[in-house]
């Protein structure tokens, strides 16, 4: 078995999955019929031939709620096994106070560690990586990091640029001590001088009206797409790894048309499985990844003790990557 750098510390691997889609799907057709465009149109550009849109109900503390216990059902471990808590979003409703302590309380979690992490669609990835060190580090020795985004309650339902790439979801994952490196150290970095491409206007402070996201599409697809390259790089480099060794690739599902234009760039042989979620799920921006993950695993496209490479990108401009073993 291919083996994973450790770094310091103890080892660390993930022990369980979940996922939650809502129950509302959008299709491109009726899509481009308020927005008075071709199907083709916006498929051709996206690769989103539907997404998720999530009910008044489906709140982004709900479906965390929901795609954790899958999660922790899937790793067999109870409420009172998680020592910390993290959830990546950036469509908490409110700027105070964070969702993750509401959270982990739904859960049945009581005075655990608990915080939110807001890297927009590198967050989760982030936050894999945050649990990771602080479980090598042996501050707590279980971690539950959650992504989860209602990404279309800040799009604006007539804006092509956006609208039919946006969506909503949620993703899980427990990590936990491992007799064997499971979870590789991150490869993490961010680029400010590129903040203004993709972001929310006006700020949440305005009374003039409610944010929005606003993207300049060819230049997030030019950074994105050397971010994502060079990540992939560096995680080969500092595992000491091929393309030989790895199953599967998930990237952040952005789109699909900058996924299989990355895919050529690094020349990624035809035995890894390029995760395609985005097809059917849209970009649900922190949950992008775990959803992905999840999704790749039901369909047999890649299988316990397979190594997979993770990579989160987005507003800030941020982005984040691992190496993990499937549990």
């Amino acid at each position: 078995m291919t083996r994973l750098p450790c770094g310091p510390g103890n080892p660390v691997g993930i022990i369980g999955l979940g996922a939650y889609r809502p129950r509302g799907v959008v299709t491109s057709a009726a899509m481009a019929a308020w927005l008075g465009v071709d199907t083709d149109w916006i498929v051709g550009r996206t690769g989103v031939a539907e997404r998720g849109w999530a009910d008044v109900g489906e709140t982004v503390r709900m479906m965390a709620v929901h795609a954790a216990r899958e999660a922790m059902a899937a790793a067999r471990i109870a409420p009172d096994d998680v020592e910390l808590l993290i959830l990546a979003t950036s469509t908490n409703p409110h700027l105070v106070p964070p969702l993750a302590p509401s959270v982990s309380h739904d859960l049945g979690m009581r005075r655990i560690a608990a915080f939110d992490v807001n890297a927009a669609c590198a967050g989760w990835c982030y936050g894999v990586e945050s649990a990771r060190a602080l479980i090598a580090s042996a501050a707590v020795r279980t971690a539950l990091v959650v992504g989860s985004d209602r990404v279309h309650d800040i799009v604006d339902a007539m804006d092509r640029t956006t609208a039919p790439l946006f969506a909503d979801g949620a993703g899980a994952a427990v990590l936990a001590v491992s007799g064997e490196t499971g979870v590789s150290p991150a490869v993490l970095g961010s680029d400010g001088s590129c903040a203004g491409i993709l972001g929310t206007q006006p700020s949440s402070f305005s009374a003039r009206s409610r944010p929005v996201v606003s993207m300049d599409g060819p230049a997030v697809a030019r950074w994105a797409i050397e971010a994502l390259a060079d990540t992939a790089q560096q995680l080969l480099a500092r595992c000491g790894l091929t393309w030989t060794d790895i199953a599967a690739l998930v990237p952040h599902q952005a789109n699909l048309r900058l996924i299989r234009t990355v895919s050529q760039l690094l020349a990624v042989p035809g035995h890894v499985a390029v995760a395609d979620d985005v097809r059917t799920t849209g970009n649900a921006s922190s949950a992008s990844v775990p959803l992905a993950l999840h999704r790749l695993l039901a369909q047999g496209r890649a299988r316990s003790g397979d190594l997979v490479m993770l990579i989160g990108f987005g507003a800030g401009m941020s982005y984040a990557g691992q190496i993990i073993r499937v549990p």
